[in-house]
């Protein structure tokens, strides 16, 4: 890579002049940004960890990390400086002058953003990308970790099996997502109904504020770490690290992937385990997915449907358990792996081939694809006929997505839906993800716009089975066919359309601490919380 060298950010001035910004207003702004940022880092560190269009390194700095192939552009005319910060001056220098010159801040830990909103923007932007700020920090004695943001989730949890056989962490199944924004919309995963979200087991965390100060939970206060938690953090500051609370596992788990089609009653048997899933024991996790499979007759489809589950103890523990919570999968211990913790969160993110840990460290495993997600909650289990209805509306066409339905109760509906912004807890039995991915590599393969269409679709068909007022859907899982933000200025109210559907009554306190932290609606994206004050765009 070739960034800027030290000490010549003002020659490099005249290079921006005649780069691939044409419009003058750009170019005044880049020098401006670059002398600002020049003026608070006094060390110049920061030059050599800021890149620009004409920069060679831009464009692969830039794709290096979108995983939706449906964002990934060659030109993005608005970008005008990527940053790999090194340390948190950096961000903090990168605040301070974005906000003099009327800069939008995109922040990016992982890519995985399903929206993209992390590394797009139709106004002048920078990225501010945290790939270098994966420092992970394990107290074995304390059972906590500090985690920088950049880091993703296989990341933690190698450095804490690399301290403890028996500690643990509840975050997600995906090992490349980053913690940044993963921990700070929720976290759900394979131990959620044992300890809750990833968010419900933060104890502290460091976040640069509007004003480039460094706050932690005490200088921050109480309602800025509850809203940081489940609200979405890019919309209140930038967070450079978690505090999160470790929690124990025993050393010996039990995995189980057991599938079963329409032939082979796979209906019956969603319907018994979608009416007792969310009552297991907490120790017990199962997760029905459901695909358009080919049938056993050549040229016939079917639904297969694939049970997934994670167990926290022996398979001589767990199959009395299924025997007597749900006989119908027909569960034999053949069926059945036993193996570390650590080796089960490989187990989730697909390596299956015996494959060491360190592969949990790898950030770019995931292929690059063409993908669109929705999401849903079952607040009542589906019926038969209703199941029978799904799967036939699934089987329509040459195209579906999977649909993944993971059961919560336990530890999640013990906790208050107001506890952190994530409101989806007593009242929910079920997160349904629907995920669409395909390629355009071909003369047959279907368009984008035909596979966004499908998903409108299938979404709309399900509309008499899941939550209702409001419709309620996980913001890890974001989806920009809800509404968005016209720009900075957008209302409370006019938010409050696609708010309220991943906050619910949450969604007026984040709106309100907002306006507490952040009063101009600098931190703001698409779906970003506006203030509350903002009730009509105006500010």
């Amino acid at each position: 890579m070739y960034p800027f060298s030290s000490g010549i950010l003002i020659i490099l001035f005249s290079v921006f002049m005649s780069s691939s910004i044409s419009l003058s207003t750009s170019n005044s702004t880049s020098e401006k940004f670059l002398s600002c940022v020049s003026t608070q880092d006094t060390s110049n560190a920061i030059s050599q960890v800021l890149y620009s269009p004409t920069n060679s390194s831009f464009s692969p700095i830039l794709q290096s990390t979108i995983q939706n192939l449906r964002f990934l552009s060659s030109k993005t005319p608005n970008l005008l400086f990527i940053i790999t910060p090194t340390n948190e001056s950096h961000i903090q220098a990168a605040v301070i002058c974005s906000r003099q010159n009327g800069l939008q801040i995109k922040v990016r830990s992982g890519g995985h953003d399903y929206e993209g909103l992390s590394y797009r923007s139709d106004v002048p932007f920078i990225i501010i990308d945290l790939q270098n700020l994966r420092s992970i920090n394990v107290d074995i004695e304390e059972r906590t970790a500090w985690v920088q943001a950049g880091s993703t989730v296989g990341e933690v949890y190698y450095h804490i099996a690399n301290k403890s056989n028996t500690l643990g962490f509840p975050a997600g199944t995906c090992s490349t997502i980053g913690v940044g924004g993963h921990f700070s919309g929720g976290g759900i995963g394979a131990l959620m109904r044992k300890y809750g979200l990833s968010a419900d087991n933060i104890i502290d965390a460091n976040i640069v504020d509007v004003n480039g100060r460094i706050l932690n939970r005490k200088s921050m206060g109480e309602d800025l770490f509850w809203a940081i938690r489940g609200g979405g953090g890019v919309s209140f500051g930038i967070i450079l690290s978690w505090k999160i609370k470790l929690v124990p596992v025993p050393p010996t788990v039990t995995v189980f992937t057991v599938r079963r089609t329409l032939q082979q009653g796979a209906t019956k048997i969603v319907s018994r385990w979608q009416q007792s899933a969310y009552m297991f024991s907490e120790d017990l996790f199962i997760r029905a997915i459901a695909t358009v499979a080919t049938g056993a007759t050549k040229g016939e489809s079917t639904i297969l449907v694939s049970f997934q589950s994670l167990f926290l103890g022996s398979v001589k523990e767990l199959l009395p358990l299924m025997n007597n919570s749900f006989p119908e999968l027909g569960l034999e211990a053949k069926d059945c792996t036993e193996m570390s913790w650590i080796k089960s969160t490989q187990y989730f993110a697909g390596f299956t081939n015996g494959e060491s840990i360190d592969v949990l460290l790898n950030r770019t495993l995931q292929s690059k694809i063409f993908y669109k997600a929705k999401s849903d909650f079952l607040q009542v289990p589906i019926s038969e006929t209703g199941l029978e209805e799904i799967w036939n509306e699934l089987l329509q066409g040459n195209i579906s997505p999977v649909v993944i339905i993971e059961p919560l109760g336990g530890r999640m509906s013990e906790i208050s839906d107001t506890e952190t912004p994530f409101p989806h807890r007593a009242g929910s039995l079920y997160n349904i993800q629907y995920y669409m991915y395909w390629n355009e590599d071909g003369e047959m393969s279907n368009t984008t716009e035909e596979h966004l269409e499908r998903m409108r679709k299938i979404y709309e068909f399900m509309t008499p089975y899941v939550s209702k007022s409001p419709r309620a859907t996980y913001l890890n899982y974001r989806d920009l066919d809800l509404g968005g933000n016209d720009g900075r200025n957008t209302s409370y109210t006019k938010a409050w359309v696609w708010g309220n559907k991943y906050f619910k009554n949450n969604f007026k306190r984040l709106a309100s601490v907002k306006s507490k932290v952040d009063s101009t609606n600098f931190f703001w994206n698409e779906q970003s919380i506006p203030p509350l004050n903002f009730q009509t765009g105006e500010n």
